[in-house]
C-alpha cells in the first residue's frame, strides 16, 4: 500500500522508509508541512504518517488540512510530544493514532496494519480481504483460494492486495508501479507484467473461473465474471 511520511529528520525518515519498503509498502517522503499538503492533495495514499514539529506548517495544522479534504484516509501522528494535552490536540486535529518517539519499528508496523485493517473493515471482514473464493489474511500474510493456501512472495502479496482493494476496477500499470513498486512507470520495463504472470500461475492456473484479466493497452482487472483479453 502507498504511504506518505511527513518527517523533516532525514535520518529518521530514511530509517522508517527502509523498514516499510522491506515490508512491500510504497513510501513518499515530505520534509515540511507545505510539501506534505501538496503530496497528500495530489496522490491517493492508504495511510499518512505525520511528525508534529515540522517546518512551514505544524503537524497539527497539516492534519487538519488533510482531514478537511479527505475524511477517510488514516492519519498517524509521530512525535516526541508525549503530554496528554498534545495527544488530545492531535486527535482533535483529526488523527486516528498517536505514536510517541522513540518507538520500536515493529510497534509502528503493527499500528499501521491495524489502521489499514480498520479502514478495510467497512468492506471486508476485519483483517481480511475477500472476493469470491479468494481470501487474504493481512495479519498473517496468507492467501487462500477455494480453501487452499497459495504461497506468495512479499511483492506478489503486495500486488494482490492492491488488486483486491480495487477489485472490479481496471488498474493501470502506472498506478501499480506507484503503489506497489514506489516508482514511476518505466515503459521499457516488463516487471509488472512478469509479477502479474506469477500471480496468474498461482491463482488462476488450477482454479476456475480465472480472476486476473488483461485490459490491452491499459492494465489489469481482478474480476470473477469477465469476458475480455487474458
Amino acid at each position: 500500500m502507498k504511504i506518505l511520511l511527513v518527517e523533516d529528520d532525514k535520518k529518521i525518515a530514511m530509517f522508517i522508509k527502509k523498514g516499510l519498503v522491506e515490508q512491500a509498502y510504497s513510501v513518499d517522503i515530505a520534509s515540511d508541512g507545505d510539501e506534505g499538503e501538496l503530496l497528500a492533495g495530489d496522490n491517493d495514499y492508504d495511510i499518512i504518517l505525520i511528525d508534529i514539529m515540522i517546518p512551514k506548517k505544524s503537524g497539527f495544522s497539516l492534519c487538519k488540512c488533510i482531514r478537511a479534504s479527505n475524511p477517510t484516509v488514516p492519519i498517524m501522528m509521530l512525535t516526541a510530544l508525549d503530554s496528554t494535552d498534545d495527544k488530545l490536540r492531535g486527535f482533535d486535529a483529526g488523527a486516528d493514532d498517536y505514536l510517541v518517539k522513540p518507538f520500536e519499528f515493529l510497534e509502528l508496523l503493527a499500528r499501521i496494519r491495524a489502521l489499514l485493517r480498520r479502514r478495510a473493515a467497512g468492506q471486508d471482514t476485519p483483517g481480511m480481504l475477500q472476493y469470491a473464493d479468494l481470501e487474504m489474511d493481512l495479519a498473517t500474510h496468507t492467501v487462500k483460494r477455494s480453501g487452499k493456501t497459495v504461497d506468495c512472495t512479499a511483492r506478489e502479496f503486495a500486488l494482490l492486495e492492491y488488486m483486491l482493494r480495487h477489485r472490479n476496477k481496471v488498474v493501470t500499470r502506472t498506478e501499480i508501479a506507484e503503489h506497489v513498486w514506489d516508482t514511476s512507470f518505466d515503459t521499457g520495463s516488463n516487471v509488472i507484467d512478469v509479477y502479474v504472470s506469477f500471480l496468474r500461475k498461482k491463482l488462476d492456473m488450477d482454479f476456475s473461473p480465472k480472476m486476473i484479466h488483461t485490459i490491452v493497452g491499459v492494465g489489469y482487472i481482478l474480476k470473477e465474471d469477465f469476458r475480455g483479453t487474458n
